[in-house]
């Protein structure tokens, strides 16, 4: 447990607005998607909220989200020593703050209160448990949404403060086993934390609106008790001092992101590699182009991205994974000696080959992946929009693959959609993150924004250098049909 009082200095936000939290990616969920999701926001005392979180509660009742309110205490421990305020009569006004404050940020909105003992939740695990189980089953009957369309809300359970670690702790149990979704907000934390930690890297900026943030900065202003003294004499000062606010006056909010997962312990769901043929082959079958690849000016421009981020202007053999309809193998292939473009989806490749025919030196194939693998050796390997419709196992397997196929030295380009892919394991983030875990290959380059990630690996070099894919090769001229 980290040793830290509101009396300490802290860490100043001129240090976090130095290091590289402000630019952090965006948290992947857009308003629609929001707008289609049931949210349990869970506080262990009352401002939790309105700091952590007012800004995304805001946006929440905005897009009409279905969200519930849980209060677990009344934060009546807050000034132990008042010589003016009982704790009972601190109870009742922290919890009628509480109330203003969420009229601020969702008007109307109902809550609840557990009435558990402020500084002591991490004895009362158990009726935590209970509560927010009993939360997201409410939030799932009134809602209609299924386990993964459901997110808890929670303080960062590593936030220093025995309170928000319970009750984040709880969160995060629960958010695993019924396969739902967690987004942590930290409090304390940029009181102790350094900017030099390691795990606030890995989290997600949500930046706010004019509107939200005025919504938040009223909010917080509700818990007069916190950042106001409650009278001049010692043991009433005040709790959060403007220096600690400043952390939450920020133009976003920070959150550890835990999308939905299967329930532990439960079946592997039906869609994996082995389902991809008939699942893609039902989608193309009704429509020639169904992400609208050769229309959207969002699918142009990350063609253009991906073609400018190769290190080298030519390759001898190039091979892609996952080509859909074909319509960034036409240009990659343009760039490669050879190229061989693979998918799952007999009636995607259909399409790819009528796109492709007018390039002697390309190949198509029906594979699924990393069941099958081709023959040969290749200097240029992309795996685009592909990765998570695999299981993790088998993206490991993806992986081993690619580390054996491509020569040294040569290109591997990642390039996925950020946003959450329902009835699938994976998203764009975690294929990239294994991809870097597993491969360990120098990161040649990296642009990432709020819906796609796109990144450039290269393998390691042999001192005798790059061989020329002639397996590849000899293919393509052998077989020049498709």
């Amino acid at each position: 447990m980290v040793s830290f009082t509101h009396h300490d200095p802290g860490t100043a936000e001129d240090a976090w607005a130095g290091s590289g939290l402000p630019v952090l990616p965006v948290l992947p969920l857009d308003e629609a998607q929001l707008a289609g999701m049931a949210f349990v926001i869970l506080a262990a005392h009352p401002d939790d909220e309105s700091l952590g979180a007012g800004g995304l509660m805001a946006r929440l009742h905005d897009v009409g989200a279905d969200m519930r309110v849980l209060l677990c205490t009344a934060g009546e421990a807050s000034h132990p020593g008042s010589p003016t305020t009982t704790p009972e009569q601190l109870s009742a006004v922290r919890r009628r703050e509480f109330g203003d404050a969420l009229a601020r940020l969702v008007p109307e909105a109902g809550w609840q209160y557990l009435g558990l003992p402020d500084g002591k939740l991490a004895g009362h695990r158990d009726a935590l448990r209970a509560a927010v189980r009993q939360a997201v089953a409410d939030a799932a009957a009134a809602s209609g949404q299924p386990a993964e369309r459901i997110i808890l809300v929670a303080p960062y359970r590593h936030d220093g403060h025995t309170d928000h670690d319970s009750l984040g702790s709880v969160a995060a149990e629960v958010a695993a086993s019924g396969g739902h979704g967690l987004l942590e907000y930290p409090i304390w934390y940029w009181l102790w934390a350094e900017p030099t930690a390691p795990e606030w890297q890995s989290w997600r900026r949500l930046p706010l609106s004019r509107s939200e943030r005025d919504a938040k900065v009223s909010a917080m202003g509700s818990h007069a008790s916190q950042v106001q003294a409650l009278s001049g004499q010692p043991g009433d000062e005040v709790l959060l001092p403007p220096s600690f606010l400043q952390h939450f006056e920020r133009s976003f909010e920070t959150y550890a992101w835990n999308r939905p997962a299967p329930p532990a312990g439960a079946p592997r769901g039906p869609h994996a590699a082995a389902d991809a043929e008939g699942i893609f082959d039902v989608v193309h079958q009704r429509s020639d182009d169904p992400w609208e690849y050769t229309t959207s000016w969002y699918e142009q421009r990350k063609r253009s991205l991906t073609l400018a981020a190769l290190p080298r202007l030519r390759y001898e053999a190039g091979l892609e994974i996952g080509c859909s309809i074909g319509t960034l193998s036409v240009e990659l292939a343009q760039r490669c000696g050879a190229y061989l473009a693979v998918d799952a989806s007999s009636a995607a490749l259909a399409h790819a080959a009528e796109r492709l025919a007018h390039l002697p030196a390309v190949l198509t194939r029906q594979l699924t992946v990393p069941q099958d693998w081709p023959e040969g050796s290749f200097d240029l390997i992309v795996v685009s929009e592909i990765g998570y419709y695999l299981a993790s196992d088998e993206l490991a397997g993806l992986f081993a693959k690619v580390e054996g196929s491509l020569l040294p030295g040569g290109t591997l380009v990642l390039c996925h959609w950020r946003h959450p892919i329902s009835g699938w394991e994976l998203d764009g983030d975690g294929v990239h993150a294994a991809a870097r875990s597993q491969l360990r290959w120098a990161d040649h380059g990296l642009y990432r924004e709020r819906d796609f990630l796109l990144e450039v690996l290269i393998a390691p070099a042999s001192p005798a250098g790059n061989a020329v894919a002639e397996g590849v090769r000899e293919n393509a001229a052998a077989d020049p049909g498709r």
